[in-house]
């Protein structure tokens, strides 16, 4: 028994490795292009090279979703409010801002909005992941989308308007809820 968890976690590896493998090829013969004659590369520089354009498209929707919502700065709160010109609240900011930067979907309420994508741990954040909170005595009351650096957009309450917050600000602090990263918003997920 003692043999087989060693055996089972080298196998577990080496598929990592075989997949890993597999999605640098399948993009680099997707992404080929002409590359100027330069020093040669170690292959450990070339493979991060290859690695760092595999991220540059999710990089991407990360900037185009903070520079969407950050668009938004300023535009007073409204409940129920969904478009820029009536006012937003916390979930039709964020309903509004992925919806102009990805054209994704999402649910209307932050409880509805909490449930899809996959869960992820607060020191996993990464720009444009859901950030959530008890603001009114109930899970998942209130949505914002993470910027970095501990950072975070939201539209707040009444009489407020779109900004930025720390995270790290002791009332956030105790009424985090947890965070979700959308991949496919048609699949929801059960919250965990």
């Amino acid at each position: 028994m003692s043999l087989k968890l060693p055996l089972i976690r080298i196998r577990i590896l080496a598929q990592a490795g075989v997949l890993a493998a597999g999605l640098w090829a399948s993009h680099a013969a997707l992404s080929y292009e002409a590359i100027p004659a330069q020093a040669p590369q170690s292959k450990t520089q070339r493979a991060l090279a290859k690695l760092q354009d595999m991220t540059d498209h999710v990089t991407s929707q990360a900037s185009d979703l903070a520079v969407e919502a950050m668009s938004m700065l300023g535009i007073k709160y409204r409940y129920g409010g969904n478009t820029p010109d009536r006012g937003l609240d916390c979930s039709g900011l964020v309903q509004y801002v992925f919806k102009a930067a990805l054209g994704t979907d999402l649910p209307r309420t932050s409880a509805e909005i909490s449930r899809v994508g996959e869960k992820v741990d607060s020191h996993d954040l990464k720009p444009g992941d859901l950030v959530f909170y008890n603001t009114l005595r109930r899970g998942f009351s209130h949505v914002g989308i993470y910027l970095g650096d501990s950072k975070f957009i939201h539209s707040p309450s009444t009489g407020g308007e779109v900004r930025i917050e720390s995270m790290n600000i002791e009332y956030w602090k105790k009424r985090f809820n947890g965070a979700r990263r959308i991949i496919d918003p048609d699949a929801p997920e059960p919250q965990e």
